[in-house]
């Protein structure tokens, strides 16, 4: 893939909070691109960091306490996000990069109509006219399925259900036809069969506008329906990164390990047991000097304890931070294998 089919890429991101107990080091040292048109899936328990990371990328944690330690966020190749007033950022956030959040009713105006807020931002960024803007709207509507769409640009959003309200999300991200579009656990509030909907939805836009996605997920079957790479985040940092066919059939770190041996399946026994991955994630008001599972891991050795691990790289797609790929580690059998799950 060459630079210019990157759209945005981060280095070395670290993002803390100060707080009255001390600094969260939230993030800590990500690294990762996304190319034009592809659909990335960031997964991992809550708080890893995955949440913080999609804010940052659109220079929405709260500052203070939030701030932006160390990294750069290159967009378009040369816009370094970190770097620019917010002033310029507001330029770039709706029309170039878009964003749906976990919970539609907070996240909308609830003093405004439907299609104010979808043509508040064709306005602002696209200079259009009322009219413009309200016939954009409708037709952004009827783009997210939403019924009688002439009626709904009048109403508010406690006047719809939840999964309506996702839709309209959708439709105020994509309304100015971003570049990247950033979804932040997008079907979190929502039932199983609407969630299902707003999936389809998302992954029919993609195609056609040809939107670039970084999907913020735990739920790894929505990653196998939409992604085509997978960062896989743990205590703020990138564990281990790849295609989908290489996280789901072939992965390499203990804890992708533990998180695929969570997930029910399909083709499971009558009566076995899904396997937990035991104890906590570390704290980040003092993040520990070596890997940060090795405290969870069963494989865990003395040098995990000591010394955090670099990215050994396993093929041209993927990579993970495990001591165990080091050449002198002991070989330890894959728990997970060909996209099942092996008794252990």
């Amino acid at each position: 893939m060459s630079n210019k089919d990157v759209l945005l890429e981060v280095k070395d991101l670290e993002v803390s909070f100060h707080t009255y107990a001390g600094e969260v080091k939230s993030v800590r040292g990500v690294n990762f691109t996304v190319n034009k048109g592809e659909a990335l899936a960031i997964v991992g328990e809550s708080g890893c960091g995955k949440s913080v990371t999609a804010q940052t990328l659109m220079r929405l944690i709260p500052t203070p306490p939030g701030i932006i330690k160390n990294g750069e966020i290159l967009f378009n190749g040369t816009t370094d996000i970190t770097k620019i007033s917010e002033k310029q950022m507001e330029k770039i956030r709706g029309s170039e990069m878009g964003m749906i959040f976990q919970d539609p009713m907070t996240s909308l105006n609830p003093t405004m109509t439907i299609g104010n807020q979808i043509a508040e931002g064709l306005i602002k960024h696209q200079n259009m006219s009322k009219k413009a803007a309200r016939t954009r709207a409708l037709e952004m509507l009827k783009m997210v399925g939403i019924n009688n769409p002439e009626s709904r640009l009048a109403q508010y959003p406690h006047e719809l259900s939840g999964g309506m309200r996702q839709r309209i999300m959708i439709a105020i991200a994509l309304a100015c036809s971003p570049k990247l579009l950033i979804a932040d656990e997008p079907t979190t509030a929502l039932d199983v069969t609407i969630q299902a909907q707003i999936m389809e939805l998302m992954k029919n836009l993609q195609e056609k506008t040809n939107a670039a996605i970084i999907l913020i997920t735990h739920d790894l079957g929505v990653v196998a329906e939409m992604a085509q790479r997978v960062i896989v985040m743990y205590a703020g940092e990138v564990v281990e990164q790849g295609n989908v066919e290489d996280i789901f059939y072939n992965p390499q770190h203990p804890y992708t390990w533990g998180l695929l041996r969570s997930v029910p399946r399909m083709d499971t026994e009558h009566g076995d047991e899904l396997v937990p991955i035991p104890g906590t994630p570390p704290d980040l008001f003092a993040p520990p000097v070596g890997c940060p599972f090795a405290a969870r891991c069963p494989y865990a050795m003395e040098v995990c304890l000591e010394k955090d691990p670099d990215h050994f790289t396993i093929s041209s797609t993927q990579s993970a931070a495990c001591w165990l790929l080091h050449p002198d580690a002991p070989k330890v059998e894959n728990p997970v294998s060909a996209g099942g799950v092996k008794n252990v």
